[in-house]
């Protein structure tokens, strides 16, 4: 008779990955980044334990998308105010926050849960090639 592997807390091994955002679609990257995040891409995937690696993400001012999406997806943020509904178009939103495109991609995809938060706490994303996680990265 088998058993199911249930994963343990203590037992979790955070590895650390890095995302090259130069050129790739912004939901094909951002699936992958959650599946990581999740830890769905290990062989002791356990749903109820925060399992998954840490993610970091570079070049993200240079994501690509496909279609009228630059000029036509829009995030939209309010102020808690009557009429404090704010919109940007991605486009807008590339050249002043690039990190937050990928950002909220990431954080919709992930399951409705109270692991997301320090899911995104594992991700790490910067606009250009610079960053301070190369120590990690290197084994």
């Amino acid at each position: 008779m088998q058993n199911t592997y249930m994963q343990k807390t203590a037992d979790v091994k955070r590895d650390w990955h890095l995302a090259d955002a130069k050129g790739q679609i912004l939901g094909r990257l951002a699936t992958d980044i959650a599946q990581k995040l999740i830890g769905k891409n290990k062989p002791t995937y356990t749903p109820h334990i925060d399992g998954g690696d840490f993610v970091v993400v570079i070049n993200a001012s240079e994501i690509a998308v496909t279609g009228n999406k630059e000029e036509d997806k829009m995030y939209y943020r309010h102020s808690g105010y009557p009429g404090g509904l704010k919109e940007k178009s991605l486009g807008e939103l590339k050249k002043t926050y690039p990190t937050r495109i990928i950002e909220k991609a990431v954080f919709n995809m992930l399951p409705k849960n109270k692991l997301r938060s320090g899911r995104m706490n594992r991700l790490k994303v910067y606009a250009n090639a610079d960053h301070k996680h190369e120590s990690q990265l290197k084994k």
